[in-house]
């Protein structure tokens, strides 16, 4: 029985739908860990100037949201998990750049830069990947009768 729960998930979800999700949850968990345990914002200098980590993290958990929920639409409808998925990282970017130049936080650029490529560039990629651009693995010929 949970096999066939799995297996119909999966089918229902697609590859798209599989990555929005494990985003989403992600996202969320990410947003709930700044609420539970907030971290040092050494370099987000810019963010908290407008409002504690605390309120920032509520971002993380709305976008974690919108994006696993997104993964339940059907391909083409769910370009707004997408898009929400690139709002956290690419505000924490510009955080962290923002820093730089400013002369708060010198490892920021690094830090920036690794938002902007695993973060920003993979949900960028992942979006244009069609649902079913791999081909079928073939099946071995099955033995019958013949001629």
């Amino acid at each position: 029985m949970p096999r066939r729960v799995v297996r119909r998930l999966r089918k229902q979800l697609g590859r798209r739908g599989v990555f929005l999700l494990i985003l989403g949850v992600g996202k969320t968990c990410w947003g709930v860990s700044f609420l539970v345990d907030p971290p040092n914002t050494q370099g987000l200098e810019l963010l908290t100037n407008l409002c504690d980590i605390r309120h920032w993290a509520w971002l993380w958990i709305t976008a974690g949201i919108v994006t696993g929920c997104s993964a339940f639409l059907r391909v083409g409808r769910d370009w707004g998990g997408f898009v929400a998925a690139l709002v956290p990282p690419t505000v924490w970017a510009i955080a962290y750049m923002a820093a730089v130049v400013s002369g708060e936080f010198s490892r920021g650029a690094y830090v920036a830069i690794w938002y902007l490529t695993s973060h920003v560039g993979v949900i960028m990629w992942a979006a244009t990947v069609p649902e079913y651009s791999v081909p079928p693995v073939p099946r071995p010929a099955r033995r019958g009768k013949g001629p």
